[in-house]
């Protein structure tokens, strides 16, 4: 495993435990945390996940693409047919799906994108990659 891999993997393998910890905080601004973090964390996950797989595809490339298909994904919960309601009816797809559509996901998304665009700079800069 080449060096650019591990620090993604390393990466992965901080985000995915706050991913899920943002999910079941209770605490003040328990909802800002479940909801709003969550979705920032989110798309930093998937950018280092695709990196990690894809690893000469831009960082550039990887952010906008999981933005734009991110934003599918927010506009498909309009949308209710069983098949979709089946997966959503599992933690797993609520977290990956998601289960109602609000606007200000938007704003963590982009944030997200961006922080995970930034964090793989950083990273095949310290990596040479």
């Amino acid at each position: 495993m080449n060096k650019f891999k591990l620090v993604t993997l390393i990466s992965i393998l901080i985000v995915v435990p706050l991913g899920f910890a943002s999910k079941f905080y209770a605490g003040p601004g328990a909802k800002w945390f479940n909801d709003s973090l969550g979705g920032l964390l989110y798309e930093v996950f998937w950018c280092l996940t695709i990196s990690y797989i894809l690893i000469k595809v831009k960082p550039w490339k990887i952010a906008i693409s999981v933005f734009m298909i991110t934003c599918i994904l927010e506009f498909l919960q309009l949308w209710h047919p069983v098949f979709l309601e089946i997966i959503r009816s599992t933690f797993i797809g609520r977290t990956i799906i998601g289960t109602t559509f609000i606007p200000s996901d938007f704003i963590y998304y982009t944030i997200g994108s961006i922080t995970g665009w930034a964090i793989l700079v950083k990273i095949r800069k310290s990596t040479n990659s």
